[in-house]
């Protein structure tokens, strides 16, 4: 169990040593939520959530837990999240199990935030980005934190048109915003 504080409230965390950055809050993470200005009518989708991390910080910022909706593919992940979600006082997120966005039914989403695994190829990234963008509503955003920056750079602006890129204790922090139903570049089928 670790402490960390968003907003000025404290959370505690409750992790497992399975699960990722199990000593404390990831510095990428933190980096990706100094740039995602949470507002109280945001519809977030938590993806890769890991412990939960993202949906405390929201709900520190205001997000109200039925609208957050936390996914992994690790079933302990999405347990500990939700436990995590309750213990500070967050009830009330959907926590689901699955495959990237294969389990997620919703869509209309203002945010989608992710810290992808970027230590492999490029498959995952490519399909959070590519249905994340589908999930999202036009106008909705979505922030990723990595190591690495041009495949993503790259990958953002052909799907979304344009990236915010910021660079941060190591990490590039991408913010693309949904600007339309279809993805920008030209060929790009929707799945």
């Amino acid at each position: 169990m670790y402490e960390a504080e968003f907003n000025g409230k404290k959370i505690k965390v409750s992790t497992d040593v399975s699960l990722f950055s199990p000593q404390g809050a990831d510095r990428g993470t933190v980096a990706m939520l100094r740039h995602a200005d949470f507002t109280p009518e945001d519809k977030l989708l938590d993806l890769g959530c890991g412990t939960g991390i993202v949906s405390l910080a929201a709900c520190c910022f205001g997000v109200e837990p039925a609208n957050i909706t936390m996914t992994d593919i690790d079933s302990n992940a999405v347990r500990c999240a939700a436990d995590n979600m309750a213990a500070n006082g967050f009830a009330g997120a959907s926590a689901v199990c699955g495959d990237g966005l294969e389990a997620v039914t919703d869509k209309g989403y203002t945010v989608i935030l992710s810290n992808p695994p970027y230590h492999t190829d490029f498959k995952v990234a490519k399909a959070f980005i590519e249905k994340g963008f589908n999930r999202l509503k036009t106008g909705g955003r979505m922030l990723l934190v990595t190591k690495r920056k041009d495949w993503y750079k790259n990958k953002m602006i052909s799907v979304f048109g344009g990236v915010r890129i910021f660079e941060e204790d190591g990490y590039f922090i991408f913010l693309s915003i949904k600007k339309s139903e279809s993805y920008a570049k030209k060929g790009n089928k929707h799945k």
